[in-house]
């Protein structure tokens, strides 16, 4: 078997300043970021709707904050979980775990009922951080394991004067509660960002301890979390770093709309802007609107994000009036960034706007193509620093294809997980030797460029969100009038996909599209819901009675594409 990893081919076409390899410090990221503190204590590091944390005060925060886990009898090793929304709270109490030698439980903040179960369930946390809003999610929840420590910020809380009181009003018109529950088992946010005492970071072993558990799907889409070390997240961070610091001026300014409990938000917008020294400016929804005030007042120069939001401040019809002209670097993942929409926010800024490509399992970015230099259409760009790249034949996955032929993508490099959470067979499915199959098809060409042709599962890629179609359908059966039902991807202009069920009725029953799509949103974050719904008298299948969803696919795909989706918050690679 031939190995790829010594055919760098692409070396050629790095940008300049940019190296080949690197150099990973045997070092947390806590050591890191805490050198990030001591060069510049008094720099902003984050903006929140006008509340301004310096570096500084953010760090002692996290200490205190860190200090109040120990005093609740928490120990090394242990996990902590964040079912929050970026918002000032949210690199507080994860860089407080860290500090306190214990694990990070990534929790989207749109999981409720059954998602949100399966994961706690999963990962067991002793203490999860969660808004007041978002605690009735939890509190619906029977535990079967000892029932974590909760602390409870409320909305209110985040923001300045006179900022506070358009908040509680926007609670009272949504009939969102601002009241802190009480309970043995509940802590409140103000008090622990005020224990007295901060405990020296914990000194962790870089490469084999466990920062983050980092949840992705599997084939069945049950909860399937990445390991992610140290070392891990420290690598991405300088990967990023060195990539993009062709262009870095004395001062960053990074605008962080896309959400830190996604990989993509962690590392592109808070670990590696944290290491670089710069002031990131947090915004809870990316809403299009408020980002053109966010870039106006605040001058982001960097501004990662996924092609919906580009095109969305593209096609903005109160774009001019607002100076987009700070931006310079912006990496696009999730989904394929169409090159007029490139073009078009490359004149409305001034910027560059590059394509890119991760997974959770890889902390995330393996790819980007360069911010100076040859930028190929439909290409995410070459290997991150460090890292190699190979493709694979699809039927044993162990010959190793030349350019230009289709096959499994694999990953080898720093940043390249440990492996699943409690789940050794599954991690023994993709990784062999240090290479990671991504589960991708893509092809390399001569130059080594990597192109991402289709996926090998039949994951939905909903604004950079991933739905397992098994578990949608599994919603579907527990209603009282489907007979059977399967779901599969549609294309979307504005998302990329969105989720279309195909339902066969039982005798009798008088189910409509709309009460299975509510039935489905109220089990499952709402992205995961159907936007469609097709009744059939009969669904497709194999002589194994296997849905053939590639026919599915193929009918769904040759008829109008959906509706634009409204609310699906925007995500990165993986």
């Amino acid at each position: 078997m031939r190995d790829a990893s010594s055919d760098r081919v692409w070396l050629q076409h790095y940008p300049p300043g940019v190296p080949p390899t690197l150099e990973i410090p045997d070092r947390s990221l806590v050591e890191l970021v805490q050198e990030s503190v001591l060069k510049h204590p008094d720099r902003l590091a984050f903006i929140y709707y006008g509340a301004k944390w310096t570096y500084r005060r953010f760090w002692e925060a996290a200490g205190h904050v860190a200090q109040s886990l120990l005093n609740e009898g928490l120990q090394r090793g242990d996990r902590v979980a964040l079912y929050l929304p970026n918002c000032p709270v949210y690199p507080i109490a994860y860089f407080a775990a860290l500090r306190a030698g214990m694990t990070v439980v990534q929790v989207s903040p749109l999981y409720i009922g059954q998602d949100l179960h399966r994961l706690l369930e999963d990962a067991q946390p002793k203490a999860i951080f969660t808004l007041n809003i978002q605690w009735p999610n939890l509190e619906k929840l029977s535990w079967s394991f000892a029932e974590p420590l909760t602390y409870v910020v409320g909305m209110n809380e985040l923001y300045p004067f006179p900022t506070r009181l358009f908040v509680n009003r926007v609670l009272a018109r949504r009939k969102l509660s601002s009241r802190i529950p009480e309970g043995a088992r509940i802590r409140r946010w103000k008090p622990a960002l005020a224990t007295p005492g901060m405990p020296a970071p914990v000194r962790v072993n870089a490469a084999t301890e466990v920062a983050v558990l980092q949840y992705t799907g599997g084939t069945t889409g049950l909860p399937k979390a990445a390991m992610l070390s140290h070392r891990n997240l420290v690598a991405n961070a300088l990967q990023c770093q060195a990539w993009f610091n062709v262009a870095v001026q004395e001062r960053e300014v990074v605008l962080a709309s896309i959400p830190y409990f996604h990989v993509y938000g962690m590392t592109v917008a808070m670990t590696y802007p944290l290491l670089a020294g710069a002031t990131i400016v947090l915004q809870t929804q990316p809403d299009v609107n408020e980002i053109l005030k966010l870039i106006n007042r605040y001058h982001p120069t960097q501004f990662p994000g996924v092609p919906a939001l580009y095109n969305g401040i593209n096609h903005n019809p109160k774009r001019d009036e607002y100076d987009l002209r700070s931006i310079r670097i912006c990496l696009s993942g999730s989904a394929p960034l169409p090159l007029e929409v490139a073009k078009k926010f490359e004149a409305e800024t001034g910027g560059s706007l590059v394509e890119g490509y991760g997974l959770s399992e890889t902390s995330p970015v393996t790819h980007a193509n360069p911010i100076r230099g040859e930028r190929r259409t439909g290409s995410v760009g070459l290997p991150m620093p460090g890292t190699d790249q190979r493709v694979v034949d699809l039927g044993t996955g162990t010959t190793v294809l030349p350019p230009m032929e289709p096959g499994e993508l694999c990953i080898r490099g720093p940043q390249v997980m440990l492996g699943y959470y409690h789940q050794p067979e599954e991690t023994a499915a993709v990784l062999t030797d240090g290479w990671f199959k991504t589960g991708d098809i893509a092809y390399i060409d001569a130059d080594g460029y990597c192109f991402i042709v289709d996926r090998k599962k039949d994951l939905i890629n909903v604004g950079g969100f991933k739905v397992y179609p098994r578990e949608v359908e599994e919603v579907l059966f527990q209603h009282p009038g489907v007979a059977d039902a399967a779901v599969v991807g549609v294309p979307d202009t504005e998302h990329g996909e969105v989720v279309r069920a195909f339902v066969v009725k039982k005798p009798g029953a008088t189910v409509s599209a709309e009460e299975l799509i509510q039935f489905v949103r109220e089990r499952l974050a709402h992205y995961k819901a159907p936007r469609l719904v097709e009744f059939r008298t009969a669904l497709p299948r194999s002589g194994v009675q296997k849905v053939l969803r590639r026919e599915l696919r193929a009918q769904a795909g040759a008829e109008t594409t959906a509706a634009p989706l409204s609310a699906v918050p925007a995500t990165g690679p993986g």
